[in-house]
């Protein structure tokens, strides 16, 4: 590597450090100034009887978009709306049930402004993010979050950088805020993600996944070695359950039992599976979450396992392909 590749590489880290302190010292100033403001645009939103309607021009724009896909799916109904289709049609998509943050660094962006008489028309609650508690936006709001910051990351002091991270924060703060006043649960957030792996995780059962009846390997105490082996193969989950006459689990016997079972008797081949089970397994039951077989899973290294009602009987078997499928591993 060449001096000069080596002072530029040097260059760009020690540009990515400042620009990243010049960041966290807006955050950190953010964090000083939230008070009073803040508090009343929570109560404002925790009181709307319809949505949150996010507006903002440009990078505020983009951070707006953020900001109500994050309110939305952590309870708080919101959608985002553009300030220039606003005076165009859109706002017909806001009733007077509604409330409004308009993002606007300046406090003072002509497409926002220029909706301001309706937005009071219709009696809406506004809750503005401006670093200019002067301006028109701010001084028209019920409550004005101040995001305003020393300087821009930006070398020109030009570039929304410092400024749409404290936006980004702020709305993240209100975001989280009114999670926990509502009492937003994990389960709720897995509810409005029911494709992500966290909305598997928490919703998913057991019940969902287990193979059930003929796919079930079976055998009994008294079952020949041999006759379990072809259970074994035939069904593909790598085990057979052994259970009573009354479909009660007592055991299971597994590929790994096998290769100690081939270890330990010459004459396995005319032994019965009683002789080489060991009594007990690990169990869980149908409306157990799938998590929840994960954590045995991992747990006790296990491969397979065997799902039983309340009275012990076998309803049902699963092994960690049906877990790497159902996308909960």
């Amino acid at each position: 590597m060449s001096i000069a590749s080596s002072k530029t590489k040097d260059s760009h880290i020690a540009v990515a450090r400042r620009v990243i302190g010049v960041e966290a010292d807006a955050l950190l100033a953010l964090r000083e100034r939230v008070g009073g403001e803040f508090d009343t645009a929570v109560e404002l939103c925790l009181a709307t009887r319809g949505r949150v309607v996010v507006t903002g021009m440009g990078k505020s724009g983009h951070v707006g978009s953020k900001i109500a896909a994050t309110l939305a799916s952590t309870g708080t109904p919101a959608f985002f709306v553009h300030p220039g289709e606003a005076s165009h049609g859109d706002l017909g998509m806001i009733t007077p049930d509604d409330t409004v943050i308009a993002i606007s660094n300046s406090g003072e962006s002509s497409e926002i402004v220029t909706i301001l008489p309706l937005i009071r028309r219709l009696g809406l609650s506004l809750i503005t993010f401006t670093g200019n508690a002067a301006s028109t936006l701010a001084r028209a709001a019920a409550a004005n979050l101040d995001i305003s910051v020393a300087e821009e990351a930006c070398p020109l002091n030009l570039a929304p950088t410092a400024s749409t991270t404290a936006t980004l924060a702020m709305g993240d703060a209100l975001a989280v805020a009114l999670l926990e006043s509502r009492g937003f649960t994990s389960e709720d957030f897995a509810r409005s993600h029911p494709g992500g792996t966290l909305g598997k995780r928490l919703l998913l059962h057991i019940s969902d996944i287990m193979r059930t009846g003929d796919e079930l390997p079976t055998s009994r105490m008294d079952t020949p070695f041999r006759q379990a082996l072809l259970e074994m193969t035939s069904k593909g989950l790598g085990m057979t359950a052994v259970v009573d006459a009354d479909q009660r689990v007592v055991g299971i016997f597994t590929d790994g039992d096998l290769r100690r079972a081939l270890d330990d008797h010459a004459d396995v081949i005319d032994l019965a599976l009683g002789d080489l089970v060991t009594p007990g397994c690990k169990t869980l039951q149908p409306d157990a979450l799938a998590v929840d077989a994960v954590r045995l899973f991992e747990d006790h290294k296990i491969t397979s396992l065997l799902i039983v009602d309340d009275a012990g009987r076998l309803v049902g078997a699963l092994n960690v392909h049906d877990l790497l499928r159902a996308g909960v591993m």
